[in-house]
């Protein structure tokens, strides 16, 4: 049950429309994209504007015992941001303003509710661009990226979220607010907050601000596409492409399954048959000179089709077999019966062993007789294979979390992770204490009781308090 003063001590300093308690609407804001994941029934939903109600909020819910669970745009994978019985769930929507940007310094100052493509829009009239690119950047904001240390196409070359936080204004969970980081180049006084809260999900402090660096304006790309008869021969073309000292600015990989989809669904450029494709783009100040090398290396190291763009266009139709993967694995999970569902699975192991590991996916696919679709960064060793199934049939889906068990076992066994760019959460919990060793888990139980002593913010998430 709510705590009964909760309601009336919130409405004390918040506007009477921050705070919903309507169960319909809490019911539709409980969970975030990600399957798989349990969330519990919450008390409220509040909608702060600025950072002293953030304060508000924490101090009061602190002060009463109350959880309480961050929300952005809910567009992630782990369920780190689904509700747990009791709590306020706290979204940072309303938190949306540029508050300066700095070319100069390049760097700019937002406030957590930023949508990720809204940022890059205003940035750019000043010749600059912030890098990061979630494939939900049209709907997910930076505080959520911040939030789980999101990933990209791009950060083959560019970097991760981590890499471009200078500094963030945060809420404690009881309500004080504080400042890490910094807005010069370089700096190393103290411990490293700024990059213990990044990927941290929620769990030590409220993100109210962020201080993001910021790169010029990428220059125009081409893109190249190669098809191989087999996973090694990929493979090899990947490590090649690495070890002859290319930055590609993406370089993704498709397997078996995910190349027939884009096919099937209409790319012209792609033939069916292939074992694999990869997608490679290059923004160098000579990008036709780097594609035509890294296109030797695809042949020889096996590539049988390979497409090399000579224009925007050209690359714009490349790329476009990339962007069309969600598209068609829509259409093959509505082939299916009953309540037909795609979980996105987030595993990166070692470049060397990327042919290896798919492998062995597609082999896990075959023996639990399920639909899985493997893409992702291959530059980084960064995959995701998703799982295509219907939720409505009990065994297909025991067949599903089998699959994706045996995946998480496969990618460790590798010497890789259980999470490139997607976090923990509660999906991956049990997984990280197999990846992690004692001592370490330990030690960020230790961090989650210094910051959270009550254990109140975004309870049960990703370690054990």
């Amino acid at each position: 049950m709510p705590h009964p003063e909760l309601v009336d001590q919130l409405l004390a300093h918040l506007p009477a429309d921050a705070l919903i308690t309507d169960p319909v609407q809490l019911a539709a804001h409980a969970r975030d994209s990600a399957p798989f994941s349990d969330c519990g029934t919450p008390a409220a939903l509040a909608l702060p504007s600025t950072p002293e109600q953030v304060q508000h909020i924490l101090a009061t819910t602190y002060g009463l015992g109350v959880p309480v669970v961050p929300q952005g745009a809910r567009t992630g994978l782990a369920g780190a941001a689904n509700a747990v019985d009791g709590c306020v769930l706290l979204s940072t929507a309303r938190m949306d303003r540029i508050l300066a940007v700095d070319p100069a310094n390049r760097l700019v100052r937002c406030e957590p509710g930023v949508v990720t493509k809204h940022l890059n829009e205003a940035v750019a009239s000043h010749g600059l661009t912030y890098p990061p690119d979630p494939a939900s950047w049209e709907r997910c904001t930076i505080g959520g990226n911040i939030a789980t240390g999101a990933g990209g196409i791009c950060c083959v070359k560019y970097g991760v979220t981590a890499d471009y936080v200078l500094g963030l204004d945060l809420v404690l969970p009881d309500g004080r607010r504080m400042r890490t980081g910094r807005d010069t180049a370089k700096g190393v006084a103290g411990y490293d907050l700024t990059r213990l809260v990044v990927g941290s999900e929620g769990t030590l402090a409220v993100v109210v601000g962020a201080t993001l660096a910021l790169r010029p304006l990428r220059p125009p790309a081409l893109s190249l596409l190669a098809q191989f008869p087999t996973l090694t021969a990929a493979g090899d073309a990947v490590a090649a492409v690495i070890a002859a000292g290319h930055t590609p600015s993406a370089l993704e990989l498709l397997d078996r399954a995910t190349t027939r989809a884009v096919a099937d669904h209409g790319h012209p450029l792609l033939r069916a048959d292939s074992a694999a494709t990869l997608i490679v783009e290059s923004d160098s100040p000579r990008p036709a000179a780097d594609l035509e090398a890294m296109a030797l290396l695809c042949k020889e190291a096996g590539a049988d089709h390979v497409v090399s763009a000579t224009s925007p266009e050209e690359s714009r139709r490349v790329i476009e077999a990339r962007r069309l993967v969600s598209p068609a694995l829509a259409r093959c999970a509505a082939e299916l019966p009953g309540s037909p569902t795609a979980f996105i699975e987030d595993v990166a192991v070692p470049r060397s062993e990327l042919a290896k590991f798919i492998g062995t996916i597609e082999e896990i696919a075959r023996r639990h007789r399920l639909r899985i679709f493997t893409l992702g960064h291959a530059g980084d060793g960064n995959l995701h294979p998703t799982v295509v199934f219907d939720e409505s049939d009990p065994a297909e889906t025991q067949r599903a979390r089998t699959a994706y068990d045996e995946i998480m076992a496969a990618g460790l066994a590798l010497g890789g992770t259980t999470t490139g760019e997607h976090g923990i959460g509660t999906l991956k919990r049990d997984w990280l204490t197999r990846e992690l060793d004692p001592a370490s888990l330990e030690l960020q139980r230790g961090l989650k009781r210094l910051f959270d002593p009550k254990n109140l913010l975004n309870p049960g998430k990703v370690v054990f308090a």
